[in-house]
């Protein structure tokens, strides 16, 4: 099964993207997780992305189909995955059909968290992450809350705050978001596999919910 997930930087993708790993056992493929490897291993790559990332601009398409394009080889891949910020431009998911037909194989569906910009920057500057690599979990001090202050309650590991997670900078990535990415959600739609979901800042979503959407979206 090979699922893309839509949404404005903050509206959840990277959560719903690991419930889904865990109810059809997939792997989570995150072009922000790849870049910012990229960006703490010092690579030449990673200096062009911080520029990019910290002026909230989007990576060049050059650059995130060469790292999609070697993910998807690795022997993880191969059971299925879910694209967690790519594609992002028609020219994006264009290649990823192609690049998937060659492989004998398909986009399944594409969902779209549809959530509104206010609540977008509500959640952003509230959020907080596992330190640990390996846990990653996600928090948000207003609307899930870890039980001890600063600590995850998965792996006792220390939250942080992601260096982009300010207002300043999310405003400009939903500018972005809007300009240049709106124009996939409209290809996904007239290929027939788009699906939304209505969320507000406070929503959790649930594996029950993953279970749902799949159910809807098969039938």
């Amino acid at each position: 099964m090979i699922i893309v997930l839509l949404g404005a930087p903050g509206s959840g993708k990277g959560t719903v993207a690991k419930l889904f790993t865990e109810v059809v056992n997939i792997e989570h493929i995150s072009t922000g997780d790849i870049f910012r490897e990229e960006i703490e291993n010092g690579t030449e790559i990673g200096k062009k992305l911080e520029k990019t990332m910290v002026r909230g601009s989007l990576v060049p398409d050059e650059i995130v189909i060469e790292a999609i394009e070697q993910r998807l080889k690795r022997p993880s891949a191969q059971n299925g995955v879910v694209l967690d910020g790519f594609p992002r431009t028609t020219k994006q998911a264009e290649y990823l059909k192609e690049m998937l037909s060659k492989q004998g194989k398909k986009i399944d569906m594409a969902i779209q968290l549809k959530i509104s910009d206010e609540d977008i920057i509500d959640r952003t500057i509230e959020r907080r992450i596992c330190s640990n690599k390996k846990c990653g979990a996600i928090y948000n001090l207003k609307y899930n809350k870890p039980r001890q202050e600063g600590i995850c309650d998965k792996c006792g590991s220390s939250l942080i705050r992601r260096e982009d997670d300010n207002i300043e900078t999310i405003q400009r990535r939903i500018k972005t978001y809007h300009t240049r990415s709106e124009p996939v959600i409209k290809y996904f739609e007239n290929e027939g596999l788009l699906y939304n979901v209505d969320l507000k800042a406070e929503d959790k979503v649930t594996k029950n919910d993953i279970k749902r959407w799949i159910k809807e979206i098969k039938n």
